[in-house]
């Protein structure tokens, strides 16, 4: 059984963070595990707080996963502070064959809270970026990132050649922020050979969770053995599909629907199809 571990925050609305995390690892035939870095108070209008979990206690569900059980590649989420960052470097180099690490840097929820702290940016970079083997930004993360903004495809392949200079092996620009025409355009650089993955727009508001769950799905695919390339192709799809299939709960942005393909196969009605 292929195993992956999500180092993340915990969304009490469960589409987001290590929710979502663990739904897609189950969704796509990987085994999931987690060490929790902070509990949030939030649903799918907004975030209202944040509680840190002790940086000992985070280091300490790491170093026990990886003492006990075979994993074959880790998710990095949510990190708000320097001594969480510190304390998840200093277990993930204490592991002596370190698997594919996928950094997805969350800094800020979509309802404008601020979910990474200012000094720990830097630290982001200097600690996670070199034992990371794939980073997931979006065009918001990757411009706080680099201090500058990004405009067009040209600009995110300049953004990505900069990035892999920081220290991190692969990059994946996330442009559903680029408000450009009818597709939404990924930018794909393994430190040599760019590729570009385009997709349509879905219009739907249900889109809560997005970004965990597509490097989320990163590393389920990683974990199984796929190429950089391969992975994240394979990744765009079930966001994509998850995204049109996104379920209408709550009073704001409702989450990606993570089980749509087995939901489908197994004859179960759609939420839009179900009596209120």
């Amino acid at each position: 059984m292929r195993v992956a571990l999500t180092v993340a925050g915990s969304d009490s609305s469960g589409g987001a963070g290590i929710q979502a995390d663990l739904k897609t690892f189950q969704a796509l035939g990987v085994f999931g595990m987690s060490a929790v870095t902070a509990v949030t108070v939030q649903n799918t209008q907004k975030v209202y707080a944040i509680q840190e979990v002790r940086p000992e206690i985070v280091h300490d569900q790491i170093t026990c996963l990886f003492d006990d059980i075979s994993i074959h590649a880790v998710k990095i989420g949510m990190v708000a502070s320097v001594p969480l960052i510190e304390a998840i470097a200093k277990a993930l180099t204490s592991v002596e064959k370190l698997p594919p690490v996928v950094l997805d840097p969350v800094m800020i929820s979509k309802s404008g809270y601020a979910l990474l702290s200012s000094d720990a940016q830097a630290a982001l970079v200097r600690y996670l970026f070199p034992l990371a083997m794939v980073v997931t930004p979006n065009l918001p993360e990757a411009e706080s990132l680099l201090g500058r903004t990004i405009g067009d495809v040209a600009e995110m392949k300049m953004a990505a050649r900069d990035m892999a200079g920081l220290g991190v092996k692969h990059v994946v620009i996330k442009g559903g922020h680029l408000r450009q025409g009818r597709t939404a355009t990924d930018i794909l650089f393994d430190g040599t050979t760019f590729s570009r993955l385009e997709h349509p727009r879905i219009d739907t508001r249900n889109t809560h969770g997005t970004g965990c769950t597509f490097s989320s799905a990163i590393t389920a695919y990683m974990a199984r053995g796929r190429s950089f390339f391969d992975a994240v192709g394979e990744a765009k799809r079930y966001i994509s599909g998850a995204i049109a299939h996104g379920l209408p709960l709550g009073k704001g942005c409702g989450p990606t629907h993570h089980f749509f393909d087995l939901y489908e196969r197994a004859g179960v009605v759609s939420a839009e199809d179900e009596d209120p």
